[in-house]
């Protein structure tokens, strides 16, 4: 018809799935090639990760746990950071555009988007015979100069960290029909469980301004918490303590180390649990825990900072060092 214009099958796909997620004025309904983020007095925080399949989810997941995963992992990082989330870019590879598919994942993502403030601002869409990928450039605000940084701690400040450690690595086991699968064939409730941790992590973005006031250091444990702790300590040039028994574990996680099933060096090495960690001045501690608990967040004081360029200690109930087959999850 004469003055219509075809859309391609990538435009199709934009206008039919993602435009009703570019809520924010500055994404122009996803019809220019770039977004405008607006702010005012305020620093931008920038972090991207990628997640794909037979890495971070399986052939098999559901679209909708994909979905809330690629936007969580970004949206995790801002929270260590003490950043509100601003806005999202979305880079999408697919071997085909199938409905059944798309229709659940950006539903799922249009809604973890309006949950957590953060709109989709633009992106791209493209082709691949390889395996599916979701890259997400998620963006946030701080107040100028108040990013939490990952170097920073000092000696003498405590070693703090949300939530449970070592249930996604667990669902993950699950899902493989490891040695968690087998030990809790009987237990659906903690088999769900862990397979929801893995599949759908829960970004701690309600402790951002108590992190901005309160913490000196931080970074979100997404390799591992022994590998993640590593990191925060090497970014400072200094040294970390910490007692095994102090770290937080979920009831099915105590039960499967309680039976020999796992051991918890095994879990603080595993990867996917994007909690925070993070340091906080023995001055400070009290208050950042009041604020974390009126926040809805639980944290856990696992450690303390020490001089040195040695890597951390973990130590066992005995107060003795426990050797660790490796600290976290590598890609290479």
């Amino acid at each position: 018809m004469t003055g219509s214009r075809e859309l391609s099958g990538e435009d199709s796909l934009i206008v039919r799935y993602f435009k009703p997620l570019a809520t924010d004025p500055g994404a122009f309904g996803l019809v220019d090639d770039a977004a405008i983020l607006r702010t005012a007095g305020e620093d931008v925080v920038v972090k991207t990760d990628a997640i794909v399949e037979g890495v971070h989810f399986l052939p098999d997941d559901p679209p909708d746990t994909v979905a809330r995963k690629a936007l969580r992992v970004n949206l995790s990082d801002l929270a260590a950071k003490g950043a509100q989330p601003a806005g999202f870019v979305l880079t999408l590879a697919l071997r085909r555009a199938e409905d059944s598919w798309l229709a659940p994942f950006a539903r799922a993502l249009g809604e973890d988007a309006g949950q957590f403030g953060c709109p989709l601002l633009g992106g791209d869409t493209v082709s691949t015979p390889g395996p599916a990928m979701i890259s997400i450039a998620a963006l946030g605000r701080v107040p100028a100069g108040k990013m939490v940084p990952r170097a920073g701690t000092k000696p003498g400040d405590w070693v703090m960290v949300t939530g449970t450690i070592g249930d996604a690595s667990l669902g993950l086991d699950v899902l493989k029909g490891g040695v968690a699968a087998e030990a809790l064939a009987g237990d659906i409730a903690a088999r769900e469980m862990l397979i929801a941790r893995y599949r759908v992590p829960q970004p701690r973005n309600a402790l951002a301004l108590a992190l901005r006031e309160h913490a000196t250091a931080a970074m979100d444990v997404s390799d591992g918490l022994a590998g993640d702790l590593a990191k925060l300590c090497a970014a400072s040039g200094v040294s970390a303590t910490i007692d095994l028994p102090r770290v937080p574990l979920s009831a099915a996680a105590a039960g499967l180390i309680g039976r020999g099933v796992v051991s918890l060096p095994s879990l603080i090495s595993g990867g996917d649990d994007y909690e925070v960690m993070c340091t906080v001045p023995d001055a400070r501690r009290t208050e950042f825990v009041e604020a974390a608990r009126q926040a809805g967040v639980a944290v856990a004081q696992i450690g303390a900072i020490v001089g040195g360029n040695e890597p951390p200690k973990f130590l066992d109930a005995q107060g003795t060092a426990v050797a660790l087959q490796r600290l976290s999850y590598s890609h290479f």
